[in-house]
């Protein structure tokens, strides 16, 4: 049955556009000297796929409720196996996750990538998506810090004129502090890195339309080189670099990208 499907995948790739698909990715003309700060935007893409992977591990034993949500991470850490390992890269690899997005906009900037109108506006758009996914995981646990900075920023929103108190109280589920608030935070932060995975997808079939900058600013479309195997090689070195120092900051400083504060159940009171 496997060799049966294998064959019939093979031919499938053969008679459609998957072929296509694949040359499209593989075969983009890519200038030729672009340096190791581009690198940052397929680490983005790795960090993606990892944390959506672990978040999927980590949420068949969470519970999104103020009463057990705490209960249910330090359940994870120290009774799940290897639970202590997924949620320590889940939550250091947030940080890492910033960090390379922090160094793709600095070269962005730098390089004046801005100028392609559209591949700008979607990265915009995915950094606001991502910063409420961050916002939205970060209040999960019910620390200390989690909760009383789920506090302090969502009622930020009632400088808002008019329907300020509103969304404030859309965003809490009440008038008051109660499951609903982590219940909502919780279905947020699942779906929006789906969205962000959507967004990126967009985000690199604009830079395939556009091309990409390059350090001299110049037009490189004459010189340039296929993606494969030249940069895709260059990539698997990247990520092989950024998995060293994420893996050195998690086994020896496990807590360093982390507040010790919410380490400690919340207290609403």
């Amino acid at each position: 049955m496997q060799v049966v499907f294998l064959l019939f995948l093979m031919r499938w790739g053969r008679h459609s556009g998957f072929r296509l698909v694949i040359k499209n990715i593989f075969g983009f003309p890519v200038p030729k000297n672009l340096n190791r700060l581009w690198n940052f935007g397929s680490l983005i893409g790795f960090c993606l796929v990892v944390q959506i992977v672990r978040g999927l591990l980590l949420v068949v034993h969470y519970s999104p409720n103020v009463k057990d949500a705490f209960i249910s991470v330090i359940h994870i850490v120290r009774d799940v196996n290897y639970g202590w390992l997924i949620r320590g890269v889940h939550i250091n690899g947030a940080s890492m996750f910033f960090i390379c997005i922090y160094f793709h906009i600095a070269r962005g900037l730098y390089y004046e990538s801005y100028n392609l109108g559209r591949v700008w506006h979607s990265g915009v758009v995915m950094l606001i998506v991502l910063m409420a996914t961050a916002f939205t995981g970060y209040i999960l646990p019910w620390g200390q810090m989690s909760f009383w900075g789920a506090t302090v920023i969502t009622n930020m929103f009632r400088v808002v004129p008019v329907v300020g108190d509103k969304i404030v109280n859309l965003l809490w589920g009440a008038s008051y502090l109660c499951d609903a608030r982590l219940k909502r935070f919780f279905t947020i932060h699942f779906l929006l890195p789906f969205v962000l995975l959507i967004i990126m997808l967009i985000h690199l079939s604009l830079l395939h339309i556009t091309g990409s900058r390059n350090p001299l600013g110049v037009e490189s479309s004459c010189d340039s080189v296929s993606f494969h195997p030249f940069y895709v090689y260059k990539d698997v070195l990247g990520i092989m670099w950024y998995l060293f120092f994420f893996f050195f900051f998690f086994f020896f400083f496990p807590v360093f990208f982390c507040e010790l504060e919410n380490l400690i159940v919340s207290r609403s009171f």
